[in-house]
């Protein structure tokens, strides 16, 4: 998750001051940890808001992320949506949920132990910053997972999608009926914004949580037998980026290939962040599914507000996170519906992120399990869609 405010403390102070040590420590530092160096002399072109462009280094990306702005990084995807624009048709989701009957049982299949035991050995990795060695290795370790599951149950594919950077995001494909696509997706990598190549970065919440989420709903929804034998409308992905903490750029590699090809992509949903729920009831707040409203699409945001309703034993609550905030953006700007949904109402949101302290001790896997619930619904539902 990006954009996220930090309360000013002095550790976290000191630690920004660190970001000017000499070069010739900095190099040093990241040999030892088999890591790139901390400082790139390389600059990327920056987008802040539509049509608003900066070149940056590296270290004026993090300086900015402390600063709680978003953006992407269009380096290398300066056209993404030009090939859509003006094309990109109207997608109608279903009026209200129409599946109840089989999606109930595979609710119950839901297992937060799974979840559990997957977080553990994820944020086990020093960082999984997309430019390390460990984000090379905790990506290899996830794609295992999956393959895995997708040969447990014995149907789909699952493919890496190759970046420069060394970290991998990961595809995996349920064939349906049609070549119409229903994605859902999460960031896989972690960052600490104050020394990335050094410091550890165990990104529990952000977005470990919503990595093993996705990859749990991934599980059960191979268990019906519709899916497992191809019945469904549409083809469904699920999707786990690389590089979303340095400009959304896993995702906009994925969606400007999608773009570039022709892919009839229907819907795309991001889950990330959705851990954490101390903020929330310390407020004396309901515990909530956050659905965010702004860059959004609407159609798809007001169908996934019927499927927490159907599926989850919590309200949703409509809140905000501002331009490129995660990967949704990605597959907006390339003209493809895409919907938001976090942990709770953004303010309460998990402050901890991008620091050591992201940690699975302050998450919540019960809240974490009405995440997996209407991921799966979802998921479900829009596979079974009859799209024009």
């Amino acid at each position: 998750m990006r954009g996220a405010l930090f309360s000013t403390v002095v550790a976290a102070t000191w630690l920004a001051h660190a970001l000017s040590i000499p070069d010739s420590f900095r190099a040093a530092l990241s040999r030892v940890h088999g890591q790139e160096p901390l400082v790139s002399p390389e600059r990327y072109l920056i987008e802040l808001a539509p049509g608003e462009t900066r070149w940056v280094t590296d270290d004026e990306k993090w300086q900015l992320r402390r600063e709680g702005a978003n953006f992407f990084d269009i380096t290398d995807t300066p056209e993404l949506g030009t090939a859509r624009r003006g094309t990109a048709a109207t997608v109608t989701f279903p009026h209200k949920p129409a599946y109840n009957e089989s999606i109930h049982p595979l609710i119950k299949e839901l297992d937060k132990k799974q979840m559990s035991s997957h977080l553990e050995t994820f944020t086990g990795f020093h960082t999984r910053y997309y430019k390390s060695d460990y984000g090379r290795q905790s990506s290899e370790w996830l794609f295992d997972q999956v393959n895995k599951t997708l040969t447990n149950a014995g149907v789909g594919t699952v493919k890496p999608f190759k970046h420069s950077w060394g970290q991998n995001s990961i595809i995996a494909t349920l064939p349906g009926k049609s070549e119409k696509t229903v994605v859902i997706g999460a960031h896989q990598d972690s960052i600490n914004l104050f020394l990335p190549s050094i410091l550890a970065a165990p990104g529990a919440d952000d977005d470990g949580s919503g990595t093993v989420t996705i990859l749990e709903a991934l599980r059960v929804l191979l268990m019906d037998e519709d899916i497992l034998h191809g019945k469904a409308e549409n083809t469904v992905e699920f999707h786990w980026y690389s590089a979303e903490e340095g400009g959304l750029l896993g995702s906009q590699a994925i969606f400007s290939d999608y773009e570039k090809h022709g892919r009839d992509v229907k819907a795309m949903l991001q889950t990330d962040m959705d851990g954490y729920t101390h903020a929330t009831l310390a407020a004396g707040e309901p515990e909530s599914v956050g659905v965010i409203t702004d860059f959004v699409d609407p159609g798809l945001t007001a169908f996934i507000k019927q499927i927490v309703s159907t599926y989850c034993t919590i309200p949703f609550v409509e809140t905000k996170c501002g331009y490129a905030c995660s990967d949704h953006a990605s597959a907006s700007k390339a003209g493809y519906p895409s919907a938001f949904v976090i942990e709770s109402d953004f303010k309460y949101s998990d402050k901890k992120i991008h620091t050591t302290e992201d940690k699975m001790e302050f998450l919540d896997f019960d809240h974490m399990l009405q995440h997996a619930r209407l991921t799966l619904g979802l998921a479900y539902e829009l596979a079974f869609a009859e799209f024009e």
